[in-house]
């Protein structure tokens, strides 16, 4: 035993070499659960109209941005991906609340403000975010995927910030916001440092749990997450073998497959759990520069105070959720996280190492 944790630490330091200038960041994504301001722009949902019967007030607004900022400064992450947000003045109240934390997000950006969609994805950076782009999808109503290219201590991290079509809808709708990203992908050079992350409204196995539904399988059993995107090679979900080995950036690979079955799901809808929140990583955080994945570093954020019972503590309204703002509860989703770091990647991870991390509050 001791022979073997020898060679194990001789491995993590030959693979992981310390420097003082490597540093260590994590990244999460949250859906908010509609985070409207106060403003009445005609594009909001009834229940968001401030100053109605549904009681969408500055009080109850400021209640949900403190609910929320709370969450965001316990994750303690350096980006943080956002789906379900109306507008700039939203997240800048976010912002300003977490400074009451002593919590700063200097960079942010949110997706084309001035586009008739109800709520869009936006993101909170520690780090310079050089670059902003929007994936559009065919669909002129729907929502455009987010493109943000940050600045690491000198090397690019690009993230491509999701929150497809919902589960009223089919899957083929699904797939459109797929092929859009897919497609983005493709330009991009074999070994570069991209992330998927947000709201896929897909779960990570996507292929197996939606086949048998009417509603949902319009696709002849074709799914956007794991078909288009390639996290599914036959009929296997593609493994950190399989990432790496490719020649390319066909494949990719979804970082739930690191947790415990049981843990797989971010989203308890009527006690269906599912896992809509994804995060996806591209074989360039695998290699020896640039930026890199700490292995089986990814979990979902699960605090006591996240939950209700044994529900997730959702945003209270009266009459079963159709009634008037309470001034209570979080969101109906569950924060994922992974964490990064600017060394090479350690092909023999110390589980020790991920403890630590978060030990430190990564």
């Amino acid at each position: 035993m001791i022979k073997t944790a020898i060679i194990t630490i001789l491995l993590f330091m030959l693979c992981c070499p310390t420097s003082s200038e490597a540093k260590t960041f994590k990244i999460a994504s949250y859906n908010l659960q509609n985070l409207f301001d106060l403003t009445h722009d005609g594009t909001e949902y009834p229940e968001y109209i401030p100053n109605t019967c549904f009681g969408w007030t500055k009080a109850i607004f400021d209640i949900k941005i403190a609910n929320i900022a709370r969450v965001i400064k316990d994750l303690n992450a350096d980006i943080v991906s956002l789906q379900e947000v109306e507008s700039k003045k939203s997240l800048v109240c976010i912002t300003n609340r977490l400074k009451a934390f002593n919590v700063n997000y200097p960079y942010l950006e949110i997706a084309d403000d001035s586009k008739d969609v109800t709520v869009k994805c936006a993101v909170l950076s520690k780090y310079p975010i050089i670059k902003k782009e929007e994936i559009k999808i065919k669909n002129k109503s729907t929502r455009n995927i987010l493109k943000v290219t940050l600045d690491i201590e000198g090397k690019r991290l690009i993230l491509f910030i999701n929150h497809w079509k919902s589960k009223k809808g089919s899957e083929s709708h699904r797939i459109d916001y797929a092929k859009a990203l897919k497609k983005a992908i493709n330009k991009l050079k074999d070994d570069e440092d991209f992330v998927l992350i947000g709201d896929f409204n897909s779960n990570y196995n996507e292929y197996k749990t939606f086949v048998n539904s009417k509603k949902l399988n319009d696709t002849a059993g074709i799914t956007g997450i794991n078909h288009i995107l390639r996290t599914i090679t036959g009929s296997k979900m593609v493994n950190e073998k399989m990432l790496t080995m490719q020649p390319g950036n066909e494949y990719l690979y979804n970082l739930w497959l690191e947790v415990n079955m049981k843990r797989r799901w971010s989203y308890n809808f009527f006690g269906n759990k599912g896992s809509p929140d994804n995060i996806i990583l591209s074989k360039g955080l695998y290699n020896n520069k640039g930026i890199s994945y700490i292995d089986n570093s990814f979990d979902k954020f699960d605090p006591d105070y996240l939950f209700k019972g044994n529900a997730i503590y959702r945003w209270q309204r009266a009459k079963k959720g159709k009634g008037r703002h309470i001034g209570a509860g979080y969101s109906d989703h569950l924060p994922i996280f992974a964490i990064f770091s600017t060394e090479p990647f350690c092909k023999y991870p110390v589980n020790t190492q991920v403890d630590r991390l978060k030990a430190e509050g990564f």
